[in-house]
């Protein structure tokens, strides 16, 4: 049985000594790679508890640095939240350890200028535009 975690489960393994990255949908463990890597260390910790997807497909890896990487492997991301756990206006962060990990509400707050800048630019368009137009 594949091992599944979150972004934010992944995020904490971000140094040189406890050092994960993800692959499109896979977790990789690559702390024991990490003074083999032929592009160096620093491109690796620079991706530490990241997405590194688009990193690795730039690059253009060979078949047998992909085959390498799959060894790494040690489970899946997975950020789904099921329906009932959702609620309008709130997000979900993980808050506990890798094992015993449980959601909690964290408000979310918009400007309430973002209105009031729209609002007043479509009014200055107006008033260039009438100027320009019918002068």
């Amino acid at each position: 049985m594949t091992k599944t975690f979150t972004t934010a489960q992944v995020s904490r393994h971000d140094n040189e000594k406890d050092l994960w990255i993800i692959y499109k949908d896979g977790v990789y463990d690559v702390t024991k790679f990490l003074k083999e890597h032929p592009g160096g260390e620093e491109v690796l910790v620079e991706l530490a508890g990241k997405d590194a997807t688009k990193c690795f497909d730039d690059i253009g890896h060979t078949t047998e640095a992909i085959q390498l990487r799959e060894t790494y492997k040690i489970g899946t991301v997975d950020n789904t939240i099921s329906e009932e756990q959702q609620t309008p206006g709130n997000s979900r962060e993980v808050t506990t350890d890798d094992d015993n990990w449980e959601y909690q509400e964290v408000e979310t707050k918009s400007s309430p200028w973002l209105p009031v800048i729209l609002a007043t630019g479509v009014l200055i368009y107006a008033i260039l535009f009438y100027y320009f137009w019918f002068s």
